[in-house]
């Protein structure tokens, strides 16, 4: 790890970056020759601009500030979420906190600091309230609904991932685990590419896997923008939604679902059968572990629910890289979890079970 160093670009060491040559890392502290390089610098990243990958999607409609401040007399402004014909804003929990959105043009320098000035005149135009904010605690922070993606997450020994690979609007705080799925998908694959026993064409999943989800949250947080503009047919729709759609049954446990995330999925195998493809998810085995407990070493994991333990010799060979859970439960399916917690077998076909986690296992484990 070099902390301080910043990058300026990279070149590649053979005929261009699409070639399998290593790549060398400029920075104002020397130039570094690597194997691989993880992009992971930001949405101005200078790495996917120096790949020449495109950056496609939507401009901004809002302008959001969000800090910690000293108001002269808050007590107008309203705790919760609360929308305006200018805008939304949030007062609290924590004292003085606060956040706006409102729609109106970017500011012509958006790298300028916020200032007290600015945010005063962004929390009166959106409230109404015509508050005095006497000082700020920390740095206030602005952003937007810029929603853009990457083309392309790989290109010859290069990955983007995070914010380099895809923007959006930060209500939710669905970026977080956006980038967090980005590096647990890629770390595993290239750690295998890495120690030589990868199979064919893991890495390019990164991109096959990870590209649809995050063109999912794009436009789900364009929809969930949509809902907050401040015009009357807007306020209608925001309503049906809020007091007619979320009253259904289990209709705000699918939304919260949806945008934390659990409920995405990968086409992993030809096998569609539920649960191959979706999320593990840490549960209680009978043996009194957990499958998390089991997944620390970042292996595969094979979870034998059968009765006579007719799994153990699956790996075949691979056992430095699949660890075998006996859990005798005829209740529940055995599995084939990848490290990134996603399931990539499970013995719900029938005679062909054996034969599918055959498969899977070439498939993934190499």
């Amino acid at each position: 790890m070099r902390r301080g160093v910043e990058v300026r670009g990279l070149r590649s060491t053979g005929s261009g970056l699409d070639d399998d040559a290593d790549v060398v890392v400029e920075t104002d502290a020397g130039d570094f020759t690597a194997r691989w390089v993880v992009a992971a610098d930001g949405g101005r990243s200078v790495i996917r601009k120096r790949l020449g990958v495109d950056f496609a999607g939507t401009g901004p409609e809002m302008v959001g500030y969000q800090a910690i401040a000293d108001f002269e007399d808050a007590s107008e402004l309203r705790r919760g979420w609360n929308w305006t014909p200018r805008g939304i804003y949030t007062y609290g929990p924590v004292p003085g906190r606060v956040l706006v959105a409102r729609f109106v043009p970017q500011p012509e320098d958006k790298n300028a600091p916020v200032t007290l000035e600015e945010l005063q005149s962004a929390v009166r135009d959106v409230t109404g309230v015509p508050v005095t904010i006497t000082r700020l605690r920390g740095r206030a922070t602005r952003w937007s609904d810029n929603a853009r993606q990457a083309r392309a997450y790989r290109r010859g020994r290069v990955f983007l991932a995070g914010d380099a690979a895809h923007v959006h609007s930060p209500f939710s705080a669905q970026g977080l685990n956006l980038g967090l799925g980005d590096a647990v998908n890629l770390g595993w694959k290239l750690a295998a590419t890495i120690q030589g026993h990868a199979p064919a064409g893991l890495l390019d999943t990164y991109h096959s896997e990870r590209h649809p989800i995050g063109a999912w949250v794009l436009d789900w947080t364009r929809a969930q923008v949509a809902l907050m503009r401040g015009d009357e047919r807007t306020a209608q729709l925001r309503k049906v939604v809020g007091d007619e759609l979320f009253a259904v049954p289990g209709a705000t446990d699918r939304m919260v679902a949806l945008s934390s995330g659990i409920l995405q999925r990968y086409d992993v195998a030809d096998d569609t059968t539920a649960p191959v493809g979706s999320i593990a998810g840490d549960v209680d085995l009978k043996s009194g572990t957990r499958l998390a407990d089991h997944a620390h070493d970042g292996l595969f994991v094979l979870v034998d629910r059968s009765a006579d333990g007719r799994y153990a010799d699956a790996a075949g060979g691979r056992e430095e890289r699949v660890v075998h859970v006996p859990d005798p439960d005829a209740s529940q399916p055995s599995l084939l979890v990848r490290p990134d917690g996603i399931i990539a077998w499970a013995d719900a076909s029938g005679d062909q079970a054996r034969k599918l986690l055959d498969i899977a296992i070439q498939r993934w484990v190499g």
